[in-house]
């Protein structure tokens, strides 16, 4: 039998902390080794105890929790699940903390059913970070391959798929792009307000592109990129008088997902086929595989990132093993796979 996952649960909520207690006491592979309301406790409670991981709450008064984030990531390296208020600001400081290498962000509830589980879902994040190697917690800077800044087809569309893990591999992908770049459509599994928040920090440091939200209706032009909005509709691309639209659909979660890169990949093929490209990054689950396979049989070249790099090879995994691959590459160099790629 495997030891028990020991989480170190750091708010300054009490009330939030006993909550996460009691969700976790659901889960006997995982216990609450330390609970501690500021990063001075949560210091001495990592040396003592050590965590597999830390649960760390977003928004605490009279401390930095970045600043706290950034000793562990360069210190000692343990795997974060950020704990965030679906507030604007929350959202903001949730995008910063995925950027420095938090494993990914659990959107903490504004209310409490009585009798419900306020943190269900929190669990599984913990499990998987526990389990994702720690070196690929620590930001690599360096090592991103070097390629010619142009594109060797003339592809029409890119479409991009990622889940737990994809806001840096999203981040060193797109930087590899240049100006001259077809239209990029990407889904990020994250909730409504955190979409916003990294569309407009990765239109800050991308600077050869324009990036946003997806908008209905909106003609998708070179050199930009789109971004999925959170919340109750996916995001889907249409041909229109010779244009490729996109289009918000009000809909069910696919895969327990919505957006859904499922959803994306299918409409992508339906209207763009071989004059595509497909990319699906790190990602816990399954969502996008179906619809990559969709993607590759209609003609478009389709990328993987490989298990080495992703912090989670699950997405990319069912894709490699469905046979809806045209290349399985390391992160690093996917930006030059997608410009060097020989559509069939």
């Amino acid at each position: 039998m495997e030891k028990p996952i020991k989480v170190l649960v750091v708010d300054d909520s009490r009330t939030a902390r006993a909550l996460i207690r009691r969700s976790f006491e659901q889960h006997p592979d995982i216990v609450i080794c330390g609970e501690a309301a500021n990063p001075i406790e949560a210091r001495d409670l990592i040396i003592k105890d050590q965590p597999d991981v830390i649960t760390l709450d977003v928004e605490m008064p009279s401390m930095n929790g970045l600043q706290f984030l950034d000793k562990i990531m360069r210190l000692r390296p343990i795997p974060v699940v950020m704990v965030s208020g679906l507030t604007a600001r929350g959202a903001d400081i949730a995008i910063t903390a995925l950027q420095m290498g938090a494993f990914d962000c659990f959107p903490k509830p504004s209310s409490v059913m009585p009798g419900g589980d306020a943190f269900a879902g929190l669990a599984r994040l913990v499990r998987q970070a526990a389990h994702s190697p720690v070196a690929k917690f620590q930001r690599n800077e360096q090592g991103a391959a070097q390629h010619q800044k142009s594109w060797t087809h003339d592809f029409k569309l890119v479409a991009i798929g990622a889940s737990t893990g994809g806001v840096e591999a999203l981040e060193q992908v797109l930087s590899g792009f240049p100006r001259q770049s077809p239209p990029i459509v990407v889904c990020q599994h994250m909730p409504a307000l955190f979409t916003a928040s990294f569309a407009n920090r990765l239109n800050q440091k991308i600077e050869a592109l324009s990036i946003g939200e997806a908008r209905n209706g909106e003609v998708l032009l070179p050199g930009t990129v789109r971004i999925a909005p959170g919340g109750d509709r996916h995001t889907a691309v249409e041909r229109r008088d010779g244009h490729y639209v996109t289009r918000l659909l009000k809909a069910a979660p696919v895969n327990g997902h919505c957006p859904s890169v499922d959803v994306l990949f299918d409409s992508v093929a339906e209207s763009a086929g071989n004059h595509a490209l497909g990319i699906i990054l790190t990602g816990m689950g399954q969502d996008g595989a179906e619809g990559l396979l969709a993607m590759h049989r209609a003609g478009a070249w389709t990328i993987a990132q490989d298990k080495a790099s992703s912090v989670v090879y699950g997405m990319p995994r069912v894709a490699a093993e469905l046979g809806a691959t045209s290349q399985i590459v390391p992160l690093g160099q996917i930006s030059a796979a997608a410009m060097n790629a020989q559509i069939r």
